[in-house]
């Protein structure tokens, strides 16, 4: 009796203590809530591969955050859970199992936005993100993948960002399969099929909205991770065409290889259930039996490797070749890009309700080839957080669009303003009602 009494009390005693510490983690928590004093949070909560990837942000910094953890207490993480000296132990391997638990239970609190950027594309992946944060309404995560000189650079601007409580961010070296990094970087561009290995990277991330680095958002970014819950049972993610017109498709004149419908697809706004790519097997021209996303990459490449002219998109064609149920197709005006107006508008959405998403592939927004796509970069880029949209964006913006009429793109510039100028007007009747 008396041992049944001690396993009994010592039971008691464990459900307080847990009681007890999940009291104190909620007062934390409440502390670092927007206004609560614990300052902008930016945690980083998805490990990469071992040892891989650094926390960016402030944690730590300030009278507040000293003498306990930092936000997931966590600079570098691995798979090990080796934590650093300067770290505290239990309570910061508690919290982030916590945090993780909760983010399981409430995923679409959250859009987490996937950017990869290498060489001079500092200046044009800040530019995106200041786009993605104007109008967005529910909190955003950036996986900033980017060479390692460009880090700090990416974390000292970032931390100027008026963020408002809904941002965080997350910076990852750029890491490829170690037996085959080589032919990975090669290809295509530099860094380029990085977009490839999310899936396999970003492991605890249920969704993602991957973007090249010369995307600006034109509406908020809400809107685009909407069609996640469009998807049917076998869709896995979503892409638009790379062409409307086929007397213009590079696919269906020029391929050496299988690509997605009449004109191929568009991989410079992806958006993936990253749950369902993990778990799938697709279909194949290299084997009858079926592959998973980790096993068909490097097959692939190897097989078509002389054949590809776009690299990883190349890719991607070629798999949704085979897997045609798997894909869900968005409009072009979520993908707007030269090829839309350079020789006669041929998206007929975007005439309709405007352009959504500009993609300025080709390097449009740092040269005079096309100066309407320009105007829209360099509006956005030298926007202030704080300033009135109308003033000192829209209408600045527009007086500029006016001057590029003489292009053809320029000929349809109100379809570059259109929905920017309803993304103003609705975030304005957003703020009027508290929201």
């Amino acid at each position: 009796m008396r041992r049944l009494a001690r396993v009994a009390l010592l039971c008691l005693g464990c459900a307080v203590c847990s009681l007890l510490y999940g009291l104190s983690q909620l007062a934390l928590s409440l502390e670092q809530e927007p206004g609560g004093g614990g300052g902008r949070e930016r945690q980083a909560r998805e490990p990469a591969t071992p040892g891989a990837w650094r926390q960016a942000g402030s944690a730590g910094r300030g009278a507040a955050g000293s003498g306990r953890c930092k936000n997931l207490s966590v600079s570098f993480w691995n798979s090990y859970w080796m934590l650093p000296s300067d770290v505290c132990g239990m309570n910061c391997f508690w919290e982030a199992a916590f945090r993780y638990d909760y983010m399981k239970t409430h995923p679409s609190e959250k859009m987490h936005l996937a950017v990869v950027a290498c060489g001079e594309r500092l200046e044009e992946t800040v530019t995106m993100l200041r786009s993605a944060i104007i109008f967005s309404i529910k909190p955003l995560h950036f996986h900033i993948f980017a060479e390692d000189q460009l880090h700090e650079s990416f974390k000292d601007i970032l931390e100027e960002f008026p963020y408002e409580g809904k941002v965080n961010y997350t910076i990852y070296p750029i890491t490829f399969p170690s037996e085959s990094a080589a032919e990975w970087k090669k290809l295509f561009k530099p860094c380029a099929s990085q977009r490839l290995f999310l899936p396999l990277i970003l492991k605890n991330v249920d969704s993602l909205l991957y973007v090249d680095t010369d995307i600006l958002f034109l509406r908020p970014v809400d809107d685009i991770w909407s069609f996640l819950g469009k998807f049917n049972s076998t869709q896995i993610a979503a892409m638009a065409p790379e062409h409307e017109e086929p007397r213009i498709g590079w696919y269906n004149r020029f391929a050496r290889h299988p690509y997605y419908g009449v004109t191929g697809i568009n991989s410079g706004v992806m958006l993936m259930n990253m749950t369902r790519i993990r778990r799938k097997y697709f279909k194949n021209d290299m084997t009858p039996v079926r592959l998973q996303w980790g096993e068909i990459l490097m097959p692939l490449l190897k097989k078509y490797k002389l054949n590809i002219t776009w690299g990883d998109q190349d890719l991607l064609n070629i798999m949704f070749f085979h897997n045609p149920e798997s894909l869900y197709v968005f409009p072009c005006q979520w993908n707007y890009r030269p090829d839309h107006c350079i020789y006669g508008s041929n998206c007929k959405a975007a005439e309709e309700e405007g352009i959504f998403i500009l993609h300025g592939n080709r390097g449009v927004y740092h040269d005079d080839k096309q100066p309407t796509f320009r105007a829209v970069y360099e509006a956005i880029k030298n926007y202030s957080f704080g300033d009135d949209l109308v003033h000192s964006l829209l209408q600045p913006l527009e007086r500029e669009l006016q001057k590029t009429t003489h292009t053809y793109c320029g000929r349809v510039y109100k379809v570059f303003i259109k929905q920017l100028t309803k993304s103003v007007r609705d975030l304005y009747a957003r703020r009027s009602k508290g929201r």
